[in-house]
């Protein structure tokens, strides 16, 4: 299957929700900790002597690590980066690396570790950052529309409702998930999530009121906001920390995630046997993961090994 080795270790994957062939990836130099970044647009169609492989079609330098990346909803060549200086970088891939970023939005005071475009309301994006606050942009403004505080302790991401143009969620090390109204300047709902660091979530893409976490206690719970006090479901299976989690957007019920066990996991968590996959292609920590929204079962995955991999469901990522 398609792999690519990247300059850094990789920390985001995202598909085009526009270029079927097409991907972004953020990666850092020394897993994060200094050094600089960079993001990666890919091309999946690029033929090799094995087949089918993942080649550069732009590469943006950046001066400081890049933790999340999220294509615009509205534009296909714009996207956004989530960085180590606190800044949010807008990049226009058609314009070379000298002419990017085409906007650079300095307002968090620490890292910025998330970033989620509105899916809906396609002219709005959000950034999450260890400052303990997440913050609503428009691509054609200057400056944030507002800021959300609330969390206690790092947010690590943020993730926009499917259908609900106006409601977001986001995880924090405060070990809870909150629900937001772009209308109201509190949450709407606090989840006691999990007694660990909430590390990612995501919207099921089907069901409106349902959310998953993924946290450092090595689980992923799924809870149903209008009954928030037990989770639905709680997934065991990974080793070490849930780094992320995502809804499928063509299977109602089905989870990805990844995990510091250095593996990708599917599930159902409607199944009592809810386990469906265990991919254990990476050989250091697993950052990065997306499913393809314009492909059903195409699966993408990023890790501190520094290697990008794309493939089917069920099928093996390294086989060639």
């Amino acid at each position: 299957m398609p792999a690519f080795k990247a300059p850094a270790p990789g920390f985001s994957v995202r598909f085009s929700p526009f270029h079927e062939n097409r991907l972004l990836a953020a990666t850092s130099q020394h897993f994060g900790l200094v050094g600089n970044g960079h993001l990666l647009v890919l091309d999946l169609s690029a033929a090799g002597p094995g087949g089918p492989g993942l080649a550069p079609l732009f590469s943006f330098p950046t001066s400081d690590a890049l933790f999340d990346c999220a294509w615009s909803e509205s534009h296909d060549s714009l996207c956004a980066a989530a960085s180590g200086d606190g800044s949010v970088r807008l990049f226009d891939v058609t314009l070379p690396p000298e002419q990017n970023p085409v906007r650079l939005l300095r307002e968090h005071a620490r890292e910025v570790h998330g970033i989620d475009w509105n899916p809906v309301r396609r002219d709005a994006f959000l950034s999450a950052s260890w400052d303990d606050t997440l913050k609503l942009w428009s691509p054609d403004r200057p400056a944030s529309v507002r800021t959300f505080r609330g969390h206690e302790y790092c947010v690590y991401a943020a993730a926009w409702s499917a259908r609900h143009p106006d409601v977001f969620a986001s995880a924090s090390g405060d070990r809870t998930a909150r629900v937001w109204d772009v209308r109201e300047p509190a949450p709407t709902l606090v989840i006691p999530a999990h007694d660990h660091e909430v590390l990612s979530l995501d919207w099921d893409k089907y069901d409106p009121s349902i959310l998953a976490t993924g946290s450092v206690d090595k689980s992923i719970r799924v809870w149903d906001v209008r009954s928030p006090r037990a989770p639905l479901a709680q997934l065991a299976g990974h080793g070490y920390a849930v780094k992320r989690v995502k809804f499928s957007p063509h299977h109602q019920g089905m989870i990805m995630s990844c995990s510091y066990d250095m593996t990708v996991c599917m599930w159902d968590y409607r199944k009592e046997d809810a386990l469906l996959a265990r991919y254990g292609h990476h050989t250091e920590f697993v950052a990065g993961i997306d499913m393809s929204v314009l492909t059903d079962g195409l699966l993408a995955s990023t890790g501190w090994d520094e290697m990008i991999y794309v493939w089917p469901f069920g099928s093996d990522p390294r086989a060639v």
